[in-house]
Formats: structure tokens, sequence, C-alpha cells
């Protein structure tokens, strides 16, 4: 067996049976959504009903429980070794919010030239960067958590500061410049900044705290090998939560318009696809060892698709194609992400080296 093969059965070895039937799973709560959202009159609606100023509290609920036990695992005293690292931080601004959307646009006009809703959905849905589900993704394929934390962070400053700019610069200057057809956005500040707090803040307060005060109580070696390994299969039971309310919310407008969802199927899967791919080639290309690499992938690769849901209705209406746009996202993002984990761990043996591996090995 050769040295790639036996570093990948190593690394499968190592999951629990949870994680490795990851994909099982994951398909099976988007079915079980699917079909509630399907076959249960109102659930939709009554899920949908249980928010607070456009934030879905159940999905809030399964994004928390997803996100605490992988930032509860961040070792903050080296988070200053991710700050320094000009090379990552310039790697993943540029990748979030100059590539990211460009792409979207670039896609969305491309493929659908006919679809003017669905292609507005689509330019949103590539301005809201990732802040939340990225951190499993990570997780799963070995990153770097601490990076993770500080660029999750970051996209969460420039997601407060630069979506409504660049909603404006994309839907409205930059196609007229081309002699397009131009349109407007409507997005509250508040509904983003709450957004972050809720899908971020909370979570991360709370993983900190949780360390913070378990190291000072009973010490790190108790709290890395009693408490974390009690905590760590409560991020993947989020996780389905999330996937199966999710979906249970737009279970209906999914399953009832099926060559529409297929249209918006096509630009996501080439913009997941080449923004993971680029992402990675860019970490390579810096000197980034693989651990970083991934985090800057997979932060680059994924969205908040709760933003854009969320502004997209606010700004259009619950029925309309650019709604429906940033619904069919995770759709997409959620088992295009799960293979790229697989991908991942598949390239870690075979691109870098032990040594590049090394550079943040964990205490």
């Amino acid at each position: 067996m050769s040295a790639p093969a036996r570093e990948d059965a190593v690394v499968v070895g190592k999951l629990s049976t949870l994680d490795r039937f990851l994909p099982v799973w994951i398909l099976a709560a988007m079915a079980v959504g699917l079909l509630a959202g399907r076959l249960v009159p109102g659930l939709g609606q009554a899920l949908g009903a249980v928010a607070v100023d456009g934030v879905s509290l159940p999905i809030a609920l399964g994004l928390l429980i997803m996100m605490y036990p992988v930032l509860a695992k961040v070792r903050y005293d080296r988070l200053d070794t991710v700050t320094g690292d000009g090379r990552l931080l310039i790697s993943s601004l540029v990748s979030n919010w100059l590539l990211g959307p460009a792409l979207m646009f670039a896609l969305a006009w491309l493929l659908l030239p006919d679809l003017p809703e669905y292609r507005t959905g689509l330019i949103v849905v590539g301005l809201a960067r990732c802040i939340a589900m990225v951190v499993i993704w990570n997780d799963l394929a070995c990153g770097d958590r601490e990076a993770a934390a500080v660029l999750v962070a970051l996209n969460s400053v420039f997601q407060v500061i630069a979506f409504g700019v660049l909603g404006w610069f994309y839907l409205a200057v930059l196609p007229g410049w081309l002699g397009f057809p131009t349109t407007g956005l409507d997005v509250s500040p508040r509904a983003i900044v709450g957004s972050v707090l809720v899908f971020l803040g909370v979570p991360l307060l709370a993983g900190f705290l949780t360390r913070r005060w378990g190291e000072r109580a009973k010490g790190r070696d108790w709290y890395e090998t009693s408490l974390l390994p009690r905590l760590g299969p409560f991020a993947l039971y989020g996780l389905l939560f999330t996937i199966v309310v999710l979906f249970a919310l737009q279970g209906d407008a999914i399953t009832s318009q099926p060559l529409d969802v297929v249209r918006i199927a096509l630009p996501l899967l080439v913009y997941f696809a080449v923004m993971w791919a680029g992402s990675y080639a860019l970490g390579r290309a810096v000197g980034l060892g693989y651990e970083r690499t991934t985090t800057l992938a997979f932060t680059a690769a994924g969205n908040n698709f709760e933003l854009a849901i969320a502004v997209a209705i606010a700004t259009w209406g619950a029925t309309s194609g650019q709604a429906l746009a940033g619904v069919v996202g995770p759709l997409i993002e959620v088992p295009v992400l799960v293979a790229l984990v697989y991908v991942s761990l598949w390239l870690r043996g075979r691109l870098f080296p032990v040594d590049d591996r090394q550079e943040s090995a964990r205490a």
C-alpha cells in the first residue's frame, strides 16, 4: 500500500461511525426535510413564523448546537499565530470579497440570462460569505480550527461593512456599465449585524468561555481528553437538525419547481467547485500547509445561506424567484462541500509533505 493510501486509511480509521457515514446522514436529513415540507400541511409556514427580525429561531438553534462544540475545541491562545499570517488573511480577503462575488455575478449572467429573478438571487448568495456551517466542513477535513475562527470573524466584519455596498455595485452599477438591466437591493444593516451576532457571536462566546472555565477548573488535559469528546457529536447532531429544518421550511418551493431548481443548480455547482479548487490552488501557491490551505478553501467556497434568504425575502418577497435561488443554495452547497471534505482528505497525503502539515501541529 502506498504512503498516501496508508495515510487515507489512518484518517478514515479515526472517524467515528457518525462521521464515517456523514454523507448518508446528510442525504437522509435532506430527504426528511423535503418530504416533511412537502407532505405536512403548513409546516413550512409554521417554522418560518418562529423568527425574530428575520432570523429563523429553529435554524439559529441548530447552528448554535452545531458550531458550539467546534468553537469549544479552538485553542484561543494560538490565535496570534493566525493573525500574524498575512498570506492567509490576504488570500482569504481576495477569495471571499473580490473573486467570490465576481465569479457568481459572471456565472449568473452567463447561465441565467433569461431568468432575471433567479440571476439576482444567485448574485445575493455570492455576496453572503459563510460564517457558520463552514466550521463543520473545515473540522471534518482536518483544517486549522484556529484559522477558521479568525477567518469567519474576519468575514463577519467585512459582511457588516461590505454586503450592502457590493450589493449596490453588482446589482445596480456594474450591470449598467455593461449595458445590462439593473436592480436595487434594500438591505438593513441591522439584519446583517443580527445574522453575524446570532450565527457567529453567540457560539463563539460560548466556546471561548467553555474552554477558559473548563481549563481553569480541571486543567487542559481533562478538557481535551474528557470534555471535548463528549461535546463533539453534538456538532453533527446540530448540523443534521439544521438541514432538516432548512429543507422543511422550503420543501414545497423546491419540489414544486424541479426544472427551475436544475437551472439554478448549474451555476451553483460551478461556483462551489471553482471557488474551492481556486482557493486550494491559491493556498498552495502562497506556501500554506495542508491545514490552512483547507481552511482557506472551505471558508471561500461556503456561503451564508440564511442571510441571503432573509435579504431576498425582505426585498422581493417569500414567493419570489430571488428567494427560491437563495433556498436552492444550501440544497447544492451541503452535498457538494461534504464531497469536497473527502476530496481534501484524499489530497492531503498526495500534495502536502508531512513536514508541511506540521506547521500547525496541535499540542
